[in-house]
């Protein structure tokens, strides 16, 4: 094989593989707009929580409405991609939430409003799931993303609830030092 017949294979190659790795990639659940919200947020646990909840959120009405458009053709693989974006959104959440904790940051009012937010998510991926006229087919296509959306915020909740008991626990103690006259813990 001579020089430019080697050049050609290794360039064909290098597209394929580039190709092959933009299919694998799975795109990044927020747009650029969003991204900017949270990075104007980073230092401000109450406005980026609540960034999380609202993109969340964003992502179930998404899948509702595009659920109930009678004109979208591959509504299982829409759904698919729709539960993916908001479970990545809702771990970034719960990775926040700890971030925050590790920091020892007061969340005690944003963790009021996720706590509401998992009910309501969780009413949302159960009324998907327990959906009527879904052919077992297409639900075959998004049960695995489903089932693990569910069993994160299922999960979260007892989490997000003994959080917040923790963190009033925390906040009354500081408050009886401080009235004591004495340092806050």
């Amino acid at each position: 094989m001579n020089g430019i017949a080697q050049i050609a294979v290794c360039a064909g190659l290098c597209v394929v593989m580039a190709v092959g790795a933009a299919a694998q990639r799975h795109s990044d659940p927020f747009t650029p707009a969003e991204i900017d919200q949270i990075r104007d947020a980073s230092w401000e646990p109450q406005q980026r929580l609540t960034l999380y909840v609202k993109f969340a959120r964003a992502r179930l009405v998404s899948l509702e409405q595009m659920r109930s458009d009678p004109k979208i053709k591959d509504r299982a693989q829409q759904t698919h991609e729709r539960l993916s974006d908001f479970s990545a959104i809702y771990d970034e959440l719960n990775d926040n939430i700890d971030t925050y904790v590790d920091r020892k940051n007061d969340i005690r009012k944003p963790l009021k409003l996720i706590i509401d937010a998992d009910a309501e998510f969780q009413a949302k991926l159960l009324a998907l799931k327990d959906a009527a006229g879904v052919s077992p087919e297409e639900a075959r296509q998004y049960e695995f993303t489903l089932t693990g959306a569910l069993d994160t915020v299922n999960a979260s909740v007892e989490d997000h609830r003994k959080l917040l008991e923790e963190q009033q626990e925390a906040a009354k103690h500081k408050k009886l030092a401080k009235a004591a006259g004495g340092k806050p813990e």
